[in-house]
């Protein structure tokens, strides 16, 4: 089977099959295939697109691409989380305890943040102490005992993605939806959760700026997910603005503890209900509506405050800093971001406002770049909200004092203000069974 005869078939708009899918990405992976054949036929499936059966072959080779992880000693229904990526998106530190408290195992393998958008494993990296590197029965004994674990990708996982993704994010190739749903879903297969809930962003702050493109790359998830025998579901959600009040790994982790604790704000609050209500519901715990009052009572409770405590002890965590998120590390440096115009606040635009946080040293623009964890934003006044000429929008922390006036001058060009508030847009903006 010649690489070459494969990407002629592509190219002319041929239907590959499982056989040929498999024998590109088992041969990249042992480097037996270039770079410059994969590539082509990466560009080649760009401009050509995939049948839904071709986006399955590719989501499973990647899949099995690697070593698998056992998670035989893990007992119960396993359900998990995906964000496709998000600004001040932190709902997986807020779900994830809410489903553990109620009974539901959550075995989460999370990665970390690139670019504006921020990482579940850099957030909780902010915890003094809390280790990712779980070995894989320390990862079991974890979720067996506190319900809940999260731990890094291990190398191992689908190395097929991580080299796909290498080429595409150099070759111009990384916007195709197979190739973007085959991504993410050959790492969740890989984990071999019994449910997956997703959550796929939309607007500005997210890789799908339409609705319309959001669905498109819903459906086909929810569709490889289902053929690999798993219970899907998937919400279309906005990211148009920055989700809650942080931006930056200790202020969203702070963030969470208080959305725990019953102090968090609304969008975030409603947001993460909705997804640990799908979570229950795929794991047999009722309808969305029942399962949405459980999580409700979860978090009055304090029960999902107290999960995620025990998992960040679990772990090797201060638990103090999660029950008492003021004593998380302040940054050094602090500088104010005013309106300079009274008005409302029209668009605060997701994207800028992340590499806003970016350019505090938040994040990271290459993989092997420093992040310092107390970095960030704290917004004091969101789209819709009206201000006064003078009033402090928002607060920047780095450790850097430099930083400061690039992140304002980024905030003022992704801040527009206006006579009238804007169109109220939903949160959750579509569902996808």
């Amino acid at each position: 089977m010649r690489m070459y005869d494969i990407i002629q078939k592509k190219k002319r708009g041929g239907v590959l099959t499982d056989e040929e899918i498999s024998a590109f990405v088992s041969g990249y992976v042992r480097e037996e295939i270039p770079d410059y054949q994969a590539a082509a036929l990466l560009m080649a499936i760009c401009f050509v697109g995939m049948t839904p059966e071709e986006t399955a072959a590719l989501t499973f080779a990647i899949r099995d691409s690697g070593e698998k992880p056992d998670f035989g000693a893990i007992s119960g229904f396993r359900v998990d989380k995906h964000s496709t990526g998000g600004v001040g998106d932190k709902t997986s530190l807020v779900a994830a305890p809410i489903v553990a408290a109620l009974g539901v195992k959550v075995a989460k393998m999370s990665g970390r943040g690139l670019g504006h958008t921020g990482g579940t494993i850099d957030k909780l990296e902010a915890i003094r102490g809390f280790r990712t590197d779980l070995s894989a029965a320390e990862f079991a004994a974890v979720v067996n005992r506190v319900g809940l674990a999260v731990t890094g990708q291990s190398r191992t996982l689908a190395p097929a993605d991580r080299k796909l993704y290498a080429l595409r994010d150099v070759t111009a190739t990384v916007d195709s939806i197979p190739l973007i749903a085959s991504s993410i879903m050959g790492k969740k297969l890989a984990a071999d959760d019994d449910g997956i809930v997703l959550d796929v962003k939309c607007g500005s702050g997210a890789f799908m700026k339409t609705e319309e493109e959001s669905m498109v790359l819903a459906k086909t998830m929810v569709d490889i997910g289902k053929r690999a025998g798993k219970k899907m579901l998937a919400f279309v959600t906005d990211m148009d603005r920055p989700l809650g009040r942080t931006i930056g790994n200790s202020l969203e982790v702070a963030e969470a503890a208080e959305t725990l604790a019953g102090k968090g704000p609304d969008d975030l609050l409603s947001l993460s209900l909705e997804l640990s209500a799908a979570m229950l519901s795929l794991a047999g715990k009722g309808s969305l509506e029942e399962c949405r009052k459980a999580a409700e009572d979860a978090v009055k409770s304090g029960i999902a405050l107290e999960t995620l405590a025990a998992m960040t002890e679990a772990q090797g965590g201060e638990a103090s800093w999660i029950l008492d998120p003021t004593r998380f590390p302040k940054a050094r440096c602090r500088a104010a971001f005013c309106a300079p115009q009274s008005g409302y606040l029209v668009h605060t635009d997701a994207e800028g406002y992340g590499r806003a946080a970016l350019a505090l040293g938040a994040g990271r623009a290459r993989l092997d770049d420093h992040i310092y964890p107390a970095a960030g934003i704290t917004l004091l006044a969101k789209t819709g909200d009206f201000v006064k000429a003078g009033e402090c929008v928002a607060l920047l922390d780095s450790e850097e004092e430099a930083r400061l006036d690039d992140a304002k001058a980024i905030l003022a060009a992704s801040t527009r203000y206006g006579d009238a508030p804007p169109v109220s847009r939903p949160l959750l903006l579509a569902c996808v069974e």
